[in-house]
């Protein structure tokens, strides 16, 4: 079983249809002979999440019959990526949904009709130059992580034949203003705050560098700024998609499925011709098209205004899931854990993240209407966390704590205190941010040290409660004040509204000796 036999005019499906391989239902050739004539939609970054997720979108629509266009991949990073993962497998590709039951979903992706090099050393870039000169096209869009919307002096100086992503995004739309100023939509499916803005200011950088360095006329700025030419929509997007993953690759063999090898690039890229992720899967994208769009709503895409997609992240971001990572990831790196799914398996834990979002949390979300916060949680609580197949550790999300706090807990403490409502509601909130000040310590409950993970704060803040000793009561705690005071690290001083005392107390609890943290944790979760 090969991907590449799906093509061949004497393809028998009945062997992969007999082991739960999902086959497309629509002409993969004619398909990729009306999109290579009139292209709608070119996508910037040919990873994992772009495999297992918008091309699999796109994947789903065609298979309605109520479309006829795939996409165009063109990677701007890591080229080995077409030439090992796209070229020897005719851009088709497999997506195994990993399901928390156990179960697997194979299906095989074929949305993808171009794989490009987006580069001016590849014939490829004179194809791009054709697509983006050509009225049919509606979309472009990204997947290339938040650094990749990053610009500096010496690739704005390169004039118009730049290094970074968005220089040669840039260029493209250049031509795309030689030709009559044709509409496009520039849309990122990046997993950060208001994307379509971070495209648009690295888009705008070099544009205004060209200006005025006089290699291109002030009106190719102002087409970029026109919203009725160009648009920058943001979207919330949400999916776990590990590396390749072993029993992954192990069923795949069971099964005769031959495309399973592991590629990594001389960049370290990781990928293969199969990708795996987990089976829960959001896109939430402001409708804002100025050449109209592929009706990615067929494939489960929710399009809506700036306004929602907003309101999605936050509730994301702030309650639904980000704290509920955060909480677990500092008691689970201190209770000696090394996966979150194993993580959800204890009791405390479990009910420690799941009171945090639906009873403390949830008073300050705003319902978007187009997904539950209830419901979202509950797939996070039942689905995403104790997924086995998905090996995330608290360790990793541990990373930047420092930098997260303000987001994931600030804004539900100050929206608390803004709007007047009790604080006695928050018990387990306070219980995080007292785990953090013991969590610095980088001592296990069970007396074992262990390394706090990367943070760019952590030896200053590892420095303020440097004092404290575990198993002392009698001790100098004032460090304390100077910790939880710190807008920066909390998004509010603690103490200005109302939970510092109550906070350091906890922290006081959590510092009584080994096996502290669990019967903190126990005490207060089971109470809450």
């Amino acid at each position: 079983m090969k991907l590449n036999d799906i093509l061949s005019e004497k393809f028998d499906a009945s062997e992969w249809e007999a082991k739960g391989y999902l086959l497309p239902k629509f002409d993969i050739k004619a398909v990729a002979a009306k999109t290579h004539a009139n292209p709608t939609w070119v996508h910037f970054g040919g990873g994992n999440i772009f495999r297992a997720f918008p091309a699999a979108i796109l994947n789903d629509a065609l298979n309605t019959g109520e479309y006829d266009r795939g996409v165009i991949v063109a990677e701007t990073f890591d080229y080995e990526v077409i030439d090992k993962a796209y070229a020897p497998y005719n851009n088709l590709s497999l997506a195994v949904s990993l399901c928390s039951d156990g179960n697997i979903e194979k299906k095989v992706i074929a949305s993808v009709t171009e794989a490009l090099k987006a580069d001016y050393q590849f014939t490829d870039w004179q194809r791009l130059v054709e697509i983006f000169r050509n009225p049919s096209l509606q979309m472009i869009s990204f997947t290339i992580t938040e650094k990749g919307y990053t610009y500096n002096e010496a690739d704005l100086a390169r004039g118009l034949q730049p290094v970074f992503a968005m220089g040669k995004v840039c260029a493209l739309l250049l031509e795309r203003f030689k030709v009559g100023q044709m509409p496009l939509t520039v849309q990122s499916m990046d997993n950060c705050s208001h994307n379509g803005d971070k495209v648009k200011a690295g888009i705008a950088a070099y544009a205004e560098r060209w200006v005025k360095d006089g290699l291109v006329p002030a009106e190719f700025l102002a087409y970029l700024k026109d919203a009725s030419k160009i648009t920058y929509p943001w979207s919330m997007i949400d999916k776990i998609t590990p590396r390749p993953h072993a029993k992954v690759k192990e069923l795949l063999v069971a099964d005769g499925f031959e495309d399973n090898d592991y590629i990594e690039t001389e960049k370290h890229t990781f990928t293969a011709p199969f990708v795996n992720a987990e089976e829960v899967q959001y896109l939430v994208v402001e409708d804002n098209y100025t050449n109209g769009r592929p009706p990615l709503e067929l494939g489960g895409t929710l399009y809506t205004t700036r306004e929602i997609v907003d309101q999605v992240e936050t509730m994301k971001v702030t309650t639904c899931l980000n704290p509920l990572h955060t909480a677990m990831s500092i008691y689970g790196c201190m209770l000696g854990y090394t996966l979150i799914s194993a993580e959800m398996a204890d009791e405390d834990l479990r009910s420690f993240i799941q009171k945090i979002g639906y009873i403390e949390a949830m008073p300050v979300v705003t319902d978007p209407g187009v997904l539950n916060p209830y419901e979202f949680i509950g797939d996070v609580i039942n689905k995403r966390l104790p997924n086995p197949f998905m090996p995330d550790a608290p360790q990793r999300i541990a990373s930047d704590t420092s930098q997260k706090l303000p987001i994931r807990f600030g804004e539900t403490l100050r929206k608390y205190h803004e709007r007047g409502l009790d604080k006695k509601n928050l018990v387990l909130i306070p219980l995080t941010l007292a785990g953090y000040a013991r969590y610095l310590k980088g001592v296990k409950d069970n007396g074992e040290s262990f390394e706090p993970s990367p943070d760019p704060l952590l030896a200053e803040l590892q420095a303020i409660v440097a004092p404290l000793q575990i198993g002392r009561a009698d001790q100098d705690w004032s460090c304390l004040r100077t910790l939880y005071s710190r807008k920066d690290v909390f998004g509010v001083d603690l103490y200005e509204i109302g939970i510092g005392e109550q906070v350091e107390s906890m922290v006081k609890e959590l510092y009584a000796g080994p096996g502290a943290v669990r019967s903190t944790l126990h005490k207060y979760t089971l109470a809450r």
